[in-house]
């Protein structure tokens, strides 16, 4: 070993969803939005000028801070803006996870969460679901140095009743609790009127599923001023220009568009369902997802088989080889023309595998 690396930090990074180059595929692996973003944003990006970049942005952010504020009807000093929900929970991580004592989540959720703890030398304790992949709320009724989960949970797609959010966060005064909300769009109530009544809860949202802007990177966090001054106050000895000009003008416009919003999401929640009832008929089961995806396995059929079946064809979804899910597939919710050439797919192959034995 040379001198310098024995002096690396070093960590076994996350592994995101494949990005294929070919053209002509479908691509329902990494949860995004099938449909363009609003409007809006193409009339901003289409005013822009060269010369709008020669400046650093605005480093609160205060256009997206203050459009996202009031759409929720909270104050800009509620809110906290990074680049994607991953740079904002990172900083969540590194601001208040820093006791001797354990953070909990889920067992089979969001696989970054024990990369973060790892990389910043922070205790973890590992929740198991139980059997129908739901978090046991009792499990989070110990003494712990934070928690964090998301709801609805990924990648099952299960979401936890608001009232039983608020239990957790109630019963943990002394943690900060940290709602992922990344998928509560597409099914269930969000825990951000919580944050009215808990300083310790944080609710983190993005742009990259509902509102079609994964490409854009803008995540957002909502909670008592106290949680996200503390928040700005990491940010600012880290970074202070984490958005740059074009994500800040672009989010705004997106955010402000709810209509467009409001339709396309029902078109996704839409095709999830008739989804849901193709794939049962097919042979598959599953737990009710309430996001835009649905975590499926087939009665007879292994999932790697599948999944390596699917990509030869250029259907391209996501398959983890882990304990618990190895039988499982994650499937994006597309367009009705992009699950019906799924559907086809999966049909022909079920009954021509079926018929050389089964596989």
């Amino acid at each position: 070993m040379r001198g310098w690396e024995k002096n690396v930090r070093r960590t076994v990074p996350y592994v995101p969803g494949e990005q294929p180059k070919e053209k002509d595929i479908i691509k329902l692996n990494t949860n995004e939005n099938p449909y363009p973003p609003a409007p809006g944003v193409e009339a901003v990006l289409r005013g822009m000028e060269p010369a709008d970049f020669r400046k650093y942005p605005d480093p609160s952010a205060s256009l997206l801070t203050e459009a996202i504020a009031e759409s929720y009807g909270f104050s800009p000093d509620e809110v906290f803006v990074g680049v994607g929900s991953d740079d904002v929970l990172a900083m969540a991580f590194l601001t208040f996870f820093n006791s001797e004592k354990p953070i909990l989540f889920p067992d089979i959720t969001y696989s970054f969460y024990d990369v973060w703890a790892e990389l910043f030398g922070i205790p973890y304790e590992r929740q198991p679901l139980n059997d129908s992949f739901e978090i046991v709320k009792e499990d989070y009724f110990k003494e712990n140095g934070g928690i964090i989960f998301p709801n609805p949970n990924a990648p099952t797609g299960v979401f936890m009743p608001l009232q039983e959010v608020e239990e957790i966060v109630g019963g943990n005064p002394d943690s900060v609790v940290i709602v992922d909300e990344a998928y509560i769009d597409f099914g269930g109530s969000s825990a951000a009127e919580l944050a009215r009544r808990y300083d310790n809860l944080l609710v983190v949202q993005t742009f990259s599923k509902s509102r079609s802007m994964a490409g854009m990177r803008i995540g957002y966090a909502i909670g008592s001023r106290e949680l996200i001054q503390c928040l700005n106050q990491v940010k600012y000895s880290f970074n202070s220009y984490t958005m740059n000009e074009t994500a800040i003008l672009l989010g705004k416009a997106a955010i402000e568009d709810r209509k467009y919003f409001e339709e396309t999401r029902n078109k996704i929640i839409t095709t999830r369902e008739k989804a849901k009832e193709k794939l049962n008929f097919l042979g598959f089961v599953f737990p009710d997802s309430q996001a835009n995806f649905i975590f499926a396995r087939h009665k007879t059929c292994s999932a790697e088989k599948l999944f390596k079946a699917l990509r030869e064809a250029g259907i391209y979804v996501r398959y983890f080889k882990k304990p618990r899910i190895d039988q499982y597939l994650r499937i994006t919710v597309g367009t009705d023309q992009e699950m019906d050439c799924l559907f086809a797919f999966l049909e022909k192959y079920l009954k021509e595998t079926a018929e050389e034995g089964g596989c």
